[in-house]
């Protein structure tokens, strides 16, 4: 019989910094024509609510309040739901802006 103390592996997260429930009405592209929800938000990226598909692979310009334009990535895609990872990480700041002025709490 076999008897050992064992320590379970702490579980880590992939991201990068934690995550903030908020409900911004944004657009994506330069031309501002597509419409998405962004429903959760970090200083590295966001989880999307679109109403067209988008691809994963694919970059995008995203138009935040109060930042503007901004180029992301998008890193997995489900139906109209994605989840994207910014090129410039956004500032405390205005990180912390927008989740004061937009949570979705």
């Amino acid at each position: 019989m076999f008897a050992a103390d064992f320590e379970p592996a702490e579980r880590t997260s992939r991201r990068g910094s934690p995550r903030a429930p908020v409900a911004l009405d944004v657009s994506i592209g330069k031309t501002r024509r597509t419409l998405c929800k962004v429903v959760d938000i970090s200083i590295n990226g966001a989880r999307l609510q679109t109403y067209s598909a988008l691809k994963r692979g694919t970059s995008i310009w995203l138009n935040l309040p109060q930042i503007g334009q901004i180029v992301a990535d998008i890193m997995w895609a489900d139906d109209f739901t994605a989840g994207c990872k910014f090129h410039t990480p956004l500032s405390i700041e205005a990180f912390e802006a927008l989740i004061q002025d937009h949570s979705a709490r």
